[in-house]
């Protein structure tokens, strides 16, 4: 499962994708599975105000499916004028 990061995340991360292997992704069924799972591997993604996660490059929500075979971005927070 391949995840997209940009802004912020991108810099918690340390990379602008993050592969995640196949024994791992089996137990992500979830957009709050995959949060999960992520905030755990990296714990400054807990300190966002908020973190949007798009799936086949439409926002999704907490309880949508995911497959690994999806197209995953991690949206961190925006600001603007």
């Amino acid at each position: 499962m391949t995840v997209l990061l940009f802004g912020v995340t991108r810099d918690i991360v340390g990379t602008g994708s993050l592969e995640i292997p196949a024994n791992e992704a089996k137990g992500l069924k979830t957009v709050e599975d995959l949060k999960t799972h992520l905030k755990k591997g990296y714990p400054g993604l807990k300190d966002l105000s908020s973190l949007a996660i798009a799936v086949n490059q439409s926002y999704a929500s907490e309880g949508d499916p995911i497959q690994d075979t999806d197209e995953i971005a991690l949206i961190p927070p925006v600001s603007g004028g």
